[in-house]
């Protein structure tokens, strides 16, 4: 899920130039890091006598205390309501916001609304003309769309996302790591190839590399893999999960 930093810098880039009341909204999202409960009650006096547009902002600040802590269908319904109260024609924004709101459901487990938010806020990015920004929420899209134990649905909404964004390697890896699971080690192993291309240095490209061909039945190819990992990535959650892997590999069957 997204970091407050991550929602910083989302925020920066949502309406330029900066005026007061971005400085005000910067202000409060730096107050909801360190005192979210503080946070709170600024955005909802700020929320006193605003309308239209201008309630977007406070229900920012509002969706990132409850982010903070921890209160994501809080979080969730905020940050909704801070993309209804922005222009219908205000597309990048609302596909902002609306991918803010997916990633609350996300992070609640509300997976049928995450897919519903994530959707919409993919529609909206195109209508911005921001294909990279609708292939992230494709994305996230079908990780939900998993959660749901929807694995094709998931698979197309992946193929959307390596179309809207080809040169992502996280799309490249999930959609391997989905296919190596669907059983479709051909197409698993194409992906995490170009995968590998994009970002050549992420432990998990190479565990995945690893497992899929270990499921392939080349022993070596899998064992170079995971030994990259631990080499290149050790201390990592990939490193350790590389060394168990190649422990199970080398082990001798039992007579």
């Amino acid at each position: 899920m997204f970091s407050m930093i991550a929602a910083s810098l989302v925020f920066a880039q949502l309406a330029m130039p900066v005026t007061l009341e971005q400085d005000r909204l910067t202000a409060c999202m730096d107050e909801a890091q360190g005192d979210p409960a503080t946070a709170i009650a600024t955005a909802n006096e700020w929320l006193e006598g605003t309308s239209g547009p201008g309630r977007s902002l406070p229900q920012q600040c509002l969706g990132f205390a409850y982010m903070a802590l921890l209160r994501w269908e809080a979080a969730q319904q905020a940050f909704v309501t801070a993309r209804d109260a922005r222009l219908v024609d205000d597309y990048l924004a609302r596909a902002r916001l609306g991918g803010m709101a997916g990633n609350a459901a996300l992070a609640g487990e509300v997976y049928l609304q995450a897919t519903s938010l994530l959707l919409r806020a993919e529609e909206d990015a195109l209508a911005a003309d921001q294909q990279t920004m609708a292939g992230q929420f494709a994305t996230d899209r079908a990780r939900a769309l998993v959660a749901l134990g929807l694995e094709s649905e998931a698979a197309a909404a992946l193929d959307k996302a390596r179309g809207f964004a080809p040169q992502d390697a996280t799309i490249w890896l999930l959609s391997a790591t989905l296919a190596r699971r669907m059983g479709d080690l051909e197409n698993a192993q194409n992906w995490i190839e170009i995968a590998s291309l994009l970002d050549s240095v992420n432990p998990a490209i190479g565990l995945e590399a690893g497992l899929i061909a270990a499921l392939a039945g080349f022993d070596d190819t899998a064992r170079a893999s995971w030994q990259s990992v631990v080499d290149n990535a050790g201390g990592s959650p990939q490193a350790a999960a590389a060394q168990l892997y190649l422990q199970q590999l080398d082990e001798v069957p039992a007579p």
